[in-house]
């Protein structure tokens, strides 16, 4: 009896589920450095400037709570609005124009042709040098007598223009800087896209007689309008953060008529040391990228490839 009895009790001991290692308490030494500096570099700094941004608080002096007062003298700022109009104009101007331009380039350069590998690699050169260096360089180019583009315009019979030095062509001219520049990163990233796309449907296209504006009409703009929403992403966030060429070019001049958000802020709280209220200007100009962000990726999400 006691035989059989281990004998039936056998199969069901080895059929029971072993107990498995908590591993819980292994993983959290790897997650708890990670949890403190995201703590310690991103989630303190925010709260410090919060905390700032309700005080009425200028380097060397005493801080004195104000509660939401930053807040409303900030929205009643008429020239901390007018910097939010110019960043959003600058921010248009500097995400069309090289949205355009870099798929008129990735379209060129996806077709074969001789050199095209040299080509590519001089179009990307811009995008390789640092702001700054490119700032001082154009800043060079855009001198109203020994400036190279007003010696350019006298070749073809152009009057001289005062580039950065006027009021009036101040943002235009700074966004020709940020296309330059920049144009080439969307072209990369459209590129890549073009490189992705299958070749049945050019091939049915083809059979069936459609013309090259037809196929790119309805073939090729749908298929990389993903990789455009990604391009137009990126381009926005960067274009609405924009500060060092500017600052390097006209350290927001002439007058204010170069003044964005960021140009705005360095200048309270680095010019004029009136920390509380740059930092409401921060928490603002973060509530605004954080909106764009989001409508951005909404948008990146309704679209979808068929």
């Amino acid at each position: 009896m006691p035989r059989d009895a281990a004998i039936l009790a056998g199969p069901a001991e080895a059929a029971a589920p072993r107990r498995r290692p908590n591993y819980a308490r292994r993983y959290a030494w790897f997650v708890v450095p990670a949890a403190v500096v995201v703590v310690a570099v991103i989630l303190f700094p925010w709260l410090f400037t919060l905390y700032v941004s309700a005080h009425d608080w200028h380097l060397g002096g005493a801080r004195r709570w104000v509660g939401l007062e930053n807040y409303q003298k900030l929205f009643s700022d008429a020239r901390f609005g007018w910097a939010v109009a110019r960043t959003l104009l600058y921010t248009a101007l500097a995400v069309v124009l090289p949205m355009l331009l870099g798929l008129a380039a990735a379209l060129c350069f996806h077709r074969r042709f001789p050199l095209r590998g040299l080509a590519r690699t001089v179009f990307i050169l811009p995008m390789m040098a640092t702001p700054v260096a490119v700032a001082l360089v154009w800043t060079m180019m855009f001198h109203p007598q020994l400036g190279v583009l007003n010696w350019l315009l006298s070749q073809v019979g152009l009057p001289p223009s005062l580039w950065v030095y006027s009021a009036d062509t101040v943002i235009p001219t700074l966004v020709l800087v940020e296309v330059w520049h920049w144009t080439p990163l969307v072209m990369l990233l459209i590129l890549g896209g073009l490189a992705s796309l299958p070749t049945d449907p050019y091939e049915a296209a083809r059979i069936d007689g459609a013309t090259a504006w037809q196929a790119f009409r309805h073939i090729t703009l749908p298929l990389l309008l993903p990789f455009i929403v990604v391009a137009l992403i990126i381009r926005t966030i960067d274009a609405l953060k924009a500060f060092d060429t500017i600052y390097v070019i006209t350290q927001g001049g002439p007058g204010q008529a170069s003044e964005t958000i960021n140009i705005f802020l360095y200048l309270q709280a680095f010019a004029f040391y009136n920390v509380g209220y740059a930092s409401a200007v921060v928490v603002v100009f973060f509530a605004i990228i954080m909106l764009l962000a989001a409508l951005l990726l909404w948008t990146r999400q309704r679209v979808k490839v068929t």
